[in-house]
């Protein structure tokens, strides 16, 4: 059968059998262009996975960096939350605060979680946890400020009172003699 001749007897109306059985010389044979050569194209594949490698692991370097930033977002609009929320205790502003402390303590236990999927040999992902531990942190310290000045804390000694034991009496009265 001749090079490129489609195959009749197959059942397959349009098939097209590729082997070269032909006694002609192949590609091979010829030399390579003037310069181009095999051992070249093996090494620019080596080098494109090694770049192909390296873009990707700067990309994971990228994207870790970005999810470590995201709670400083979440910092600003709690913040603005708890100003429009106010100073006086009602519902709204108690939900507020109690949110803005819940967020980055759920935040902090998932840390390995989020930094999952950038996970790599050649990813340093220290710096991008210790920022978003840190930003989280400040989440964390905002929700206890706002706690703070809406008197939910007990810093005062007055908030203290119903624990302390009852006062000793210092001095007696045995009765005295009444002057006239």
């Amino acid at each position: 059968m001749d090079k490129g001749k489609g195959v009749m007897g197959s059942g397959r109306r349009w098939a097209v059998d590729f082997t070269d059985n032909s006694t002609a010389p192949s590609s091979r044979d010829f030399p390579d262009p003037p310069g181009f050569s095999r051992a070249s194209q093996d090494q620019d594949d080596s080098t494109v996975t090694k770049q192909k490698k390296d873009a990707e692991a700067n990309w994971k370097v990228q994207k870790a960096w970005e999810v470590a930033q995201a709670p400083f977002k979440n910092l600003l609009m709690m913040g603005f939350m708890m100003w429009m929320a106010g100073n006086t205790v009602h519902l709204f502003s108690i939900g507020i605060t109690f949110s803005a402390l819940w967020q980055p303590i759920s935040a902090l236990q998932g840390v390995g979680k989020v930094f999952e999927p950038y996970k790599d040999s050649k990813v340093d992902l220290l710096g991008p946890k210790l920022l978003f531990i840190a930003l989280n942190l400040g989440g964390l310290a905002l929700g206890i400020w706002k706690l703070n000045t809406l008197g939910l804390l007990p810093t005062h000694a007055s908030d203290w009172v119903s624990s302390l034991p009852p006062a000793q009496e210092v001095e007696y009265s045995g009765g005295g003699i009444p002057l006239h």
